[in-house]
């Protein structure tokens, strides 16, 4: 059975078909099994014997010649295979505007190959930003799919690594290394593995290794076991969650253990020796690889958007409403503590906070249900009370809810919470990276996008594309954020967490990293509070959190009444976008800072944070193009090494292309707002 090219046009990445060669084999083939970036600086190639791919950017292998392959029904593809047609194809200059993005529109220029090997193919794809492939299967009714080997091997052994270490599917809230690719060993006591993205430099070149377009499929990881320190080429194997054979529906700790009442997890207890059942006719993730001259230049790229799949035809999201959320969980409900602050009174007071200071949401997180239990509200919070009270003043109402309370009735939960007049949900403790997991993200988001919904996705893995076809989807967690400054004990070095997050995780895509803290404590003189949290780092720190990490539902985390004592910090976050026309990396790396600007509009904002050593940064304002621009300044004081929570706020005029010079103490930063 022939493929077709028909999985390209669906996604809108490569479109018009330039040349299509029969062959037997890629020795008798007039076009090269490789598909070359526009601007000729990426390439990707395969061979057949055995299945492999390399990458190349400006003529420097990236990725060494690596094995891939799937098992398919007990069959291996790539065994005795023979190429059918190899078909080029290729999209210049267009584009597609986004609703919800770090950019206006997404450039889709590209060029493609289709490797057809009957009723098997891999589709490949280059773009200036970036290289991808995937498999594509044409065979009749289901299929399953038995294994995908997704090998990656880094072609010097010395390559600096950045990267997440974890040991659970799915739970990717984990602190990220540094370290040699040849040190890289996921063995040992408690066998590990790396989460994507994946980032390292490799001859003067920086690759962001992650994936697009997972749909009704397992997340993509990476292990190394028995690492051989003396090896030139350094190779990883691939590893995926199997299909969950055997679920439990768990409770989780203290007093909701009782699954009757709700439960908190859908637990795996046997995996299946299989991924997936699934159509015989499909697409798979891309494997996807952003490369760019330098780390500061990965916020640019789009690669990860512009190959998942496209929301249908016809769909209407223009009712998506991005912004800013009063939550009430990190706070401890206004810093009251459960017992007292978790009722409708408490609620009335986020909500007027939240509507005189243009907050577009409130959260309602754990506590507004009885036990867990969402049909159940609990007796101190009268949930349609508070949300025809906030709707009367203009502010959306948003409830958190575990996933085992969702999983299974998505429509039904959607349906009923719609018309109690909720805005959304922001989803919890999936923590696994399956194929029924993958599928439940699609499905949820469906049912929410009918009711006009938003969703936010917590306890999760990294993004993987979904918010394209679903702009509903308004952010993913998958990050150690400032959640964890709550039981935090100076285990470890969030200021490097912070920096290297910007360049790793965020490649990926949005993040719900919830920042906005206004206790801001020394480094090294702050353990965790449950009920009166801080955060490690400068007051400025946070601030510049809020243009720096991309989140369409950005999470204010602090308190209505430490807020108000600090209004002059608030008032410049809430007037932060959280979507952009524009976005432009500055500077910095994963072991030292990061920088970035970004544009909305006519206005500009350009922020950047430090790891745990103070630097002076030079900010270049080459970006404003021309003309002379107000800048709005929040930049470390002199003392904030030693008082923290001490800034600047100031305002100059700036030209275009002039230099301004910051010294940001440790574990701090600056954000400066722009306008004509």
């Amino acid at each position: 059975m022939k493929l077709t090219r028909e999985s390209f046009i669906k996604t809108g990445a490569i479109a018009a078909a330039l040349c299509v060669a029969g062959c037997n084999g890629f020795t008798d083939c007039t076009c090269a099994p490789e598909a070359k970036s526009p601007d000729g600086r990426n390439a990707i190639r395969i061979s057949v014997d055995p299945l492999s791919y390399e990458v190349v950017r400006d003529g420097v292998a990236v990725v060494s010649k690596t094995e891939i392959g799937m098992k398919v029904n007990g069959k291996c593809l790539a065994k005795d295979a023979a190429v059918k047609n190899v078909t080029k194809t290729k999209m210049r200059g267009s584009s597609v505007k986004t609703p919800v993005y770090k950019k206006a529109q997404v450039c889709l220029e590209g060029n493609g190959t289709f490797v057809d090997f009957g009723d098997w193919g891999l589709d490949l794809v280059a773009r200036n930003d970036g290289v991808a492939y995937r498999f594509v299967t044409k065979m009749p009714g289901k299929i399953k799919v038995d294994a995908e080997k997704a090998s990656l091997a880094l072609p010097d052994k010395n390559a600096t690594c950045w990267h997440y270490y974890g040991n659970s599917f799915g739970c990717e809230e984990s602190v990220p290394s540094t370290l040699k690719a040849s040190e890289i060993a996921t063995d040992g006591k408690k066998k590990k593995f790396v989460y994507l993205p994946f980032v390292y430099s490799v001859g003067g070149k920086t690759v962001a290794v992650t994936e697009s377009d997972v749909r009704n499929y397992p997340v993509w990881n990476l292990v190394r076991p028995n690492g051989d320190k003396n090896a030139s080429v350094v190779s990883f194997a691939s590893l995926f969650a199997g299909w969950p054979l055997k679920r439990e529906r768990v409770g989780g700790w203290g007093t909701d253990r009782n699954l009757e009442k709700g439960g908190r997890w859908v637990r795996v207890n046997e995996h299946a020796d299989y991924l997936v059942e699934t159509d015989g006719s499909r697409t798979f993730p891309w494997r996807t690889f952003i490369l760019a001259d330098s780390p500061s230049k990965i916020c640019e790229a789009d690669i990860v958007y512009a190959l998942a799949a496209s929301a249908e035809k016809g769909s209407d999201f223009s009712w998506v409403k991005p912004g800013k959320v009063a939550w009430d969980w990190w706070n401890a409900f206004d810093n009251q503590g459960e017992k007292d602050g978790c009722n409708t009174k408490t609620y009335f007071k986020f909500v007027d906070f939240a509507a005189k200071t243009g907050v577009e949401y409130v959260i309602l997180d754990e506590g507004w249900s009885e036990s867990l239990n969402i049909w159940k509200f609990h007796p101190n919070v009268d949930v349609p009370a508070i949300i025809d009270y906030a709707s009367k003043k203009g502010v959306g109402i948003i409830l958190w809810m575990a996933w085992a309370q969702v999983c299974g009735e998505e429509a039904k939960v959607a349906e009923h919470f719609s018309k109690l007049g909720a805005k959304g949900f922001k989803v919890d403790f999936m923590d696994r990276g399956d194929a029924d997991v993958s599928a439940f993200l699609e499905k949820f988001a469906a049912e929410c996008a009918k009711r006009k919904m938003l969703v936010d996705y917590h306890g999760v893995y990294r993004p993987t594309g979904l918010h394209r076809r679903y702009p509903n989807i308004v952010n993913y967690e998958g990050i150690h954020g400032l959640e964890q400054m709550k039981w935090f004990r100076n285990n470890s070095d969030f200021m490097d967490n912070d920096v290297k997050a910007f360049f790793c995780r965020l490649a990926a895509g949005p993040m719900d990293y919830t920042p906005g803290a206004m206790d801001n404590y020394v480094i090294g003189g702050y353990k965790g509070s449950m009920v009166n949290p801080g955060s490690v780092g400068t007051r400025c720190r946070q601030i510049a959190m809020m243009s720096m990490y991309e989140a369409p539902l950005q999470m204010l985390c602090d308190s209505p009444t430490k807020y108000e004592k600090n209004m002059e910090s608030f008032k410049f976050m809430a007037a932060t976008p959280v979507v952009w026309d524009d976005t432009v990396g500055l500077g910095g790396c994963p072991d030292s800072f990061a920088a970035v600007a970004r544009r909305k509009g006519d206005t500009w904002y350009a922020a950047a944070i430090t790891n745990s050593k103070g630097r002076d940064y030079e900010l270049d304002t080459s970006f404003l193009k021309s003309g002379k621009w107000n800048a709005e300044i929040f930049r470390d004081a002199p003392d904030s090494g030693k008082n923290p929570a001490n800034y600047v706020h100031e305002t100059k005029t700036v030209a275009a292309g002039e230099k301004i010079v910051f010294k940001m103490a440790p574990g701090g930063g600056f954000s400066v707002r722009f306008t004509k």
